[in-house]
């Protein structure tokens, strides 16, 4: 017989504002005393066991069309109706565009962008590398993913710096201030979905070798994207690789930094960039966590979760579960660690693109690891509040050995 999940006598869960070690420390112990937490929206569970069966269980939707409802912002009757973002969709709709898109988000798709990926890392290490000194968000990781991003949709050089404002206008929906943000989030979606219009009429006329062609041209059994979709797709992938890869890189150039044998191992064998990237994925994860809904009554593990719903999944809680992972608290990128990490999800709404992410990653901590040397602390690190959808530094002041440009 299922208890209902409101019966329960669950440990209380409330790590916003909470510093990440403190909030880790709170998710364990919660675990320990049960697999599930009650928490000031709902529920959460960070046993990567649990945390992989719920992201895997369809009838536990994505809770990314409940954000305004969760930020007591309601819908304003009068906007157009939007075409769904395939990061919300469910059922056969999202199976339909993920069956249609997948062949344009392979690994060998995204390796063809390596040497582009390496140049732009270049250049922008060039201009900082002679003074052994740099605030790497603002010189190496925000402006790193724009110009990636705009090749992939062949977008040209003089656009790069407005497709990173409306990345970063359209990512404050993740920021819990929703009603003071939604205007510019609005007007950024309304500017880009025009952009991309234009864009999507030019490569009909004339197709290239980007991402957005491969789109228009893709077909299965007569079935393609429409022009509303092919503009959801451009959008979701500014929003899926964009703010995700610059958040990634700062949370791995910090922990490269507390972790100097780390670096030095990284420079010296750049064969381990791939587990390089997902140890630094595993151990601080720039997508602390996700959302769901239960779309109907639902029963797991014995216990009923009622339709509505919210069941938080802990990313970062399940990436140190001790039952999942040898060590859990040690960094290691030597280790070839046979239990796969969790930033990317799980299930339907796993990353789409988690090769390109992979592969940016590598080349810029390859590259970085051999061009900055020494990586150490320069100052005290500004994280981003915890509350944030997308989480690492703000501000993180590093020093190395200088070396010529």
């Amino acid at each position: 017989m299922a208890t209902l999940v409101h019966d329960l006598d669950l440990p209380q869960l409330d790590i916003a504002g909470s510093e990440r070690t403190e909030a880790l420390a709170a998710v364990a112990d919660a675990r320990n005393h049960h697999w599930l937490a009650q928490t000031p929206l709902g529920y959460a569970c960070s046993a990567r066991v649990d945390a992989v069966a719920i992201l895997r269980d369809k009838r536990f939707h994505s809770a990314l069309s409940l954000i305004p409802q969760m930020n007591g912002v309601e819908p304003d009757p009068d906007e157009e109706p939007r075409q769904p973002s395939i990061l919300g969709m469910e059922g056969e709709d999202h199976a339909r565009l993920r069956r249609l898109v997948a062949p344009a988000f392979t690994p060998a798709a995204a390796d063809r962008f390596r040497p582009f990926m390496r140049e732009v890392v270049g250049d922008l290490v060039d201009k900082v590398v002679g003074s052994g000194r740099s605030e790497v968000v603002a010189d190496l990781c925000e402006p790193y993913p724009i110009p990636i991003i705009c090749e992939l949709f062949g977008a040209p050089k003089e656009d790069w710096l407005q497709f990173s404002a409306w990345a970063t206008d359209i990512f404050r929906i993740f920021n819990q201030n929703l009603a003071e943000d939604q205007p510019l989030i609005r007007k950024a979606g309304d500017e880009l979905s025009a952009y991309v219009e234009e864009l999507i009429a030019q490569r009909r006329r004339n197709p290239g070798d980007d991402l957005l062609s491969e789109l228009i041209a893709v077909e299965e059994a007569g079935d393609r994207l429409s022009t509303p979709e092919l503009v959801m797709m451009a959008v979701a992938v500014l929003m899926a690789g964009t703010d995700t890869t610059r958040n990634q890189l700062g949370c791995s150039l910090a922990l490269f930094s507390e972790h100097p044998d780390q670096w030095a191992r990284l420079a010296k064998q750049p064969e381990l960039a791939p587990r390089a990237v997902e140890e630094t994925m595993r151990y601080l994860g720039a997508v602390r966590g996700t959302i769901r809904v239960a779309s109907e009554d639902i029963t797991y593990r014995d216990v009923l979760f009622p339709q509505g719903t919210l069941v938080s999944v802990s990313l970062a809680g399940a990436n140190r579960d001790t039952d999942a992972y040898e060590a859990p608290e040690v960094f290691d990128i030597s280790r070839e660690r046979t239990t796969q990490q969790m930033t990317f999800g799980s299930g339907i709404h796993h990353c789409m693109g988690a090769a390109l992410a992979r592969a940016e990653l590598q080349e810029a901590l390859t590259l970085l690891s051999v061009r900055m040397p020494d990586l150490a602390p320069d100052g005290p690190v500004e994280w981003k509040p915890t509350t944030f959808g997308i989480w690492g530094p703000a501000v993180l002041p590093l020093r190395f050995t200088p070396a010529p440009a």
